[in-house]
């Protein structure tokens, strides 16, 4: 399985954002991802935002009041539609804390958000531990490419 001809993947932010500087790597690693799960892309929109804007979502759509690294809204989940929302604050505060660059941890912050549009969850310690370890597999494909 492929991704559609018509897949659309778009990259927003009001201010430039280290770690997504390639879209076209970026885009073409994301449709390897999805491929290798059995997935199609319609439309994957990835919004980069600040940390408050992060929260005030989370509190408006899931009444969370605590910071987050990355928000998804899914439309459709075949072929895959989804708003991704990523606080580019919480992803600089995290490559510091997991020591490893922000690039990085960018995309592993975008490839967790595709990976929940493919059906993995990260709910249970042990889907977590799971999770972490598909991001690994697909985080060593962007090394491979």
């Amino acid at each position: 399985m492929s991704p559609t001809k018509d897949a659309e993947i778009i990259f927003k932010s009001d201010e430039k954002v280290q770690g997504v500087d390639d879209h076209s790597r970026l885009r073409a690693w994301i449709e390897e991802v999805v491929r290798r799960e059995n997935h199609l892309i319609e439309r994957l929109a990835y919004f980069f935002v600040s940390d408050d804007a992060l929260l005030n979502m989370n509190n408006e759509f899931l009444s969370h009041d605590t910071l987050t690294d990355i928000l998804t809204f899914p439309y459709s989940y075949s072929p895959i539609a989804a708003d991704i929302y990523i606080s580019y604050d919480r992803v600089a505060q995290n490559a510091i804390t997991h020591k490893c660059t922000l690039e990085e941890e960018m995309r592993r912050v975008i490839i967790h958000g595709v990976l929940h549009m493919c059906g993995w969850t990260d709910k249970t310690d042990e889907d977590n531990t799971a999770m972490r370890r598909r991001e690994d597999e697909c985080l060593a494909l962007w090394v491979g490419k």
